[in-house]
């Protein structure tokens, strides 16, 4: 649950965390506290265990706390959220620890060649939500044997998922960027190390090794309705600075200035537009995961749904913030104010692949 006292708590530093590019050590400490890094572990992993349904509502909420902030529990969530297809031997020896974090990359960019005791693994991957925090990280890498890379019946490479620890990686500070600054996502490399098979695994519903329902929903999906509630969150965080400007302004109302009221009527009508799809997003997410826990599988139609659905809202989100920032005038270009973090913010989150795939 958030209450107002812990979303002060969280929102207050966000501006000392965008100028330092990196979570606060008072934002962190209350993350630890609640367990957002492992939203999708399970209780008996020292997790919360949510669902989908309710861990898109707490990844909206944090978003529209700070951008920063939701995109980075929500990037390590996910990437803890693979406890479910690693060894839980492994698993539950490494959740043992409060603080840990699991970041990460999902770009083939790495090597792994196999050896009698698992692989040995090369490679650089960039954006690493969190790596300042991350006690692990995990990455996808081609698969080399005797030489030569391992192909699929249509040619393909084929590809796993490695879990490393902290000391294994070499951390590249790089990340530079407009907005979303304090989500630290920086570059790592790792260079001939000897990965053992137990910390090898394939991010599919047939290789779970844990129960939850979470494990068996199709993690495209996951990815792509996490990634939006976070652009949600930062359109609604827009809207309300937006509507605090405009209640500053002098001759607010309808019989006061033709701006301020043009300017009210916008907010007003991207607001309701906002929110209609908003609805729409969350009626498909929440029916495809009541098809999995009922059946066990989710028709193709209703998974289609679930990918357009989150594009829609994703792009609304960063064409309500592009439509209204320009009439809150030079302030709001400052470094420093709200709505100037959001506006970057949002507009670097719209860069990641999975949201600009054509609805």
């Amino acid at each position: 649950m958030m209450d107002q006292h812990m979303a002060a708590a969280l929102a207050h530093p966000a501006k000392e965390a965008d100028e330092q590019a990196r979570l606060t050590p008072q934002q962190l400490d209350l993350i630890y506290q609640q367990k957002w890094f492992k939203l999708f572990v399970p209780p008996e992993q020292n997790g919360l265990g949510l669902g989908l349904p309710e861990g898109l509502r707490m990844e909206e909420t944090l978003a529209r706390i700070d951008g920063s902030l939701g995109w980075t529990i929500t990037l390590c969530s996910g990437a803890t959220q693979f406890t479910g297809y690693l060894p839980p031997a492994l698993t539950g020896e490494i959740f043992k620890n409060d603080r840990v974090c699991f970041g990460g990359s999902g770009a083939l960019s790495g090597i792994a060649r196999e050896t009698k005791e698992g692989y040995e693994v090369s490679g650089s991957w960039k954006y690493a939500t969190g790596a300042p925090y991350c006690t692990h990280f995990t990455a996808n890498c081609k698969i080399e044997k005797e030489g030569r890379l391992v192909t699929n019946a249509q040619g393909a490479p084929v590809y796993r998922s490695f879990l490393f620890t902290r000391d294994e990686v070499l951390i590249h500070n790089d990340w530079d960027t407009m907005g979303l600054r304090a989500t630290a996502s920086e570059s790592f490399s790792v260079s001939a190390i000897q990965v053992p098979m137990e910390r090898s695994f394939t991010i599919l519903p047939a290789a779970a090794t844990l129960p939850g329902v979470i494990y068996r929903y199709p993690f495209l999906q996951f990815a792509e309705t996490t990634l939006a509630v976070n652009t949600l969150g930062m359109a609604l965080h827009f809207l309300e600075a937006f509507q605090q400007l405009v209640q500053q302004k002098p001759g607010k109302g309808i019989s006061g200035d033709a701006s301020v009221w043009a300017m009210q009527q916008k907010g007003q009508q991207a607001a309701q537009l906002l929110q209609k799809l908003r609805e729409r997003f969350y009626a498909s997410a929440d029916e495809s995961w009541n098809c999995i826990q009922k059946s066990g599988i989710i028709p193709e139609a209703l998974l289609q749904q679930v990918s357009r659905n989150s594009r829609l809202l994703a792009r609304f989100s960063g064409k309500l913030v592009a439509g209204l920032y320009p009439l809150c005038g030079v302030a709001a270009t400052r470094r420093g104010t709200v709505l100037n973090r959001i506006f970057r913010d949002i507009f670097t989150a719209s860069q990641h692949a999975l949201l600009n795939t054509p609805a």
